[in-house]
């Protein structure tokens, strides 16, 4: 979904910085799209201040849009749960989230940018299953954290928006991260990467907070 994001908003005319764990991936995808990119790990302080110093160095004109869309998954049913896995769960989609915006609203306000952060969530934020208690506790955190930063940053008039996809083949949760098969009936990046630009293309006196896509007819 990262790579169909910024693929899009580069035909649109965006400066694009990707980041990712995985260097070697991060700068074939950052060469074809003709990007810029920063290996960094978002459960990584110190890597999340890495980025935002590259960013802070090479782009004078300023950070306008953050999309938290890193993410990881972990799956058991109750009786085979253990603190780590919602510690590692949680140090990606709740804490990274949260110091990567904490980085974009210093930047936001302190240089008076009237800008968007887009939360890349997921269905399960809105309801859970089986087997989901780490990875959709997880996205009800984040729902939680996007609710609380509309409430604080709209008189700044900075937008937080959650997008959540169903369903989509990816290479989340592959251990090999490779990315699976598209499948004809089941959401694509693409319709994320829509999705996305539609919410940050609306002019400014307005924002939609949440959004949900889901296939049309995946059975």
């Amino acid at each position: 979904m990262g790579k169909a994001m910024a693929a899009l908003f580069i035909e649109r005319g965006a400066q694009v910085l990707i980041t990712g764990r995985d260097e070697s991936k991060l700068a074939k995808v950052a060469e074809e799209l003709k990007c810029s990119y920063v290996t960094a790990d978002v459960a990584s302080d110190d890597d999340i201040s890495r980025t935002f110093d590259w960013i802070d160095s090479n782009w004078k004109g300023g950070l306008d849009v953050l999309i938290n869309n890193a993410g990881i998954g972990s799956f058991s049913e109750l009786d085979g749960l253990n603190r780590a896995d919602f510690r590692e769960v949680f140090e990606v989609n709740v804490y990274g989230a949260a110091m990567m915006a904490k980085e974009a609203v210093k930047r936001f306000k302190s240089e008076k940018i009237q800008g968007d952060i887009v939360n890349i969530a997921s269905t399960a934020s809105l309801k859970g299953f089986a087997k989901g208690s780490v990875y959709s506790a997880s996205k009800f955190a984040l729902r939680a954290m996007t609710q609380a930063w509309q409430a604080e940053l709209r008189p700044f008039d900075i937008r937080v928006i959650q997008v959540n996809p169903s369903e989509v083949p990816t290479a989340f949760n592959s251990p090999e991260r490779t990315e699976r098969a598209l499948q004809d009936k089941k959401l694509t990046p693409v319709e994320i990467a829509h999705t996305v630009l539609s919410t940050l293309e609306m002019d400014r006196r307005g924002f939609i907070p949440e959004v949900s896509v889901f296939a049309t007819n995946p059975f």
